[in-house]
């Protein structure tokens, strides 16, 4: 798994790399955006896979998560390309034509540029091109997108302390506003008994056939509805786990992700347990910070 230093890091980034060995000219770019998981996919030059094997590994041992785009180009310098025909493959395709032909009457005939386009049939080669300066330019391209994954790296990480200052930021607000619902004055236990005392109040003059008995269940449940204490506990619960996740670093926006649905779902339930104004806006800023907070943490690895 990837980002062992404990470090935050970031889905997004965007790193460049080029050089020269003999006369070979490469260069990467590579690219990373927001996934649920690693997907990393490479566009090389024909002639070129030999070097797909070691450096998928190392990106793979490098990311964590995100959708990865590596692109390679290589221009050899100085020297003219020649195009030359496969011959075996060629006959060979010839050949199935023919007996297709047989069998299938009516067909058209595929055209010359239709059978050049199929792979293996048409190369383009560098005829005097040596196996050890082919041999140097791989260890080089090999080394070179080492190089650039690790200015990848490094973005993605610059990007990741700024995200875990405002993970930060929002869990503070979240924590003030946790505090002012608090010591809203709707929770007060003189507030709350006045209320009940106009619920049953209500509940009374609806029927007069209500017994204490349910009277007392009615009452119960009432006070139950409006008490929001487990809520305020789960919240400050679920607050010191994300602080202690971005303190730890690493490869955390699963864990940050499951946490931000817990407290996406505390401050929807205060919300909707708040029996006074002052308290349904506590509850309403506190779902839009947690929010806030939830859409950040979608960019962490």
């Amino acid at each position: 798994m990837a980002n062992f230093s404990g470090a935050l890091s970031s889905m997004t980034g965007f790193a460049r790399g080029q050089g020269n060995v003999g006369a070979y000219a490469w260069s990467w770019e590579i690219k990373s955006v927001n996934a649920k998981g690693l997907d990393v996919r490479f566009r090389l030059p024909p002639g070129w896979d030999a070097v797909e094997v070691p450096v998928r590994k190392a990106a793979t041992d490098a990311l964590g998560r995100g959708t990865v785009y590596a692109n390679l180009t290589v221009e050899r310098k100085g020297v003219q390309p020649t195009v030359r025909i496969n011959e075996p493959v060629l006959n060979a395709i010839i050949a199935t034509l023919d007996t297709l032909d047989n069998k299938i009457v009516g067909a058209n005939r595929p055209t010359l540029d239709g059978i050049l386009a199929l792979k293996g049939v048409m190369e383009i080669v560098e005829e005097d091109e040596k196996p050890d300066d082919r041999r140097a330019a791989e260890a080089a391209i090999i080394a070179g997108f080492g190089k650039t994954l690790a200015d990848l790296v490094a973005m993605r990480q610059a990007e990741g302390a700024t995200l875990g200052r405002l993970l930060t930021a929002r869990l503070d607000e979240i924590a003030a506003l946790a505090a002012r619902a608090e010591a809203a004055p709707g929770r007060k236990p003189e507030a709350i008994k006045a209320r009940l005392a106009e619920q049953v109040g209500t509940l009374l003059s609806a029927s007069q056939r209500f017994d204490s008995d349910r009277l007392h269940q009615e009452a119960i449940l009432l006070a139950t509805k409006a008490d929001i204490r487990e809520e305020l506990d789960r919240l400050a619960s679920h607050g010191e786990q994300v602080r202690k996740l971005l303190a730890e670093g690493g490869a955390i926006g699963r864990k940050l992700d499951f946490l931000a649905q817990e407290l996406n779902r505390e401050s929807n339930t205060l919300t909707a347990k708040a029996n006074d104004l002052d308290l349904s806006n506590t509850g309403l800023e506190l779902k839009g910070v947690v929010e806030q907070f939830r859409e950040q943490v979608q960019n962490l690895e």
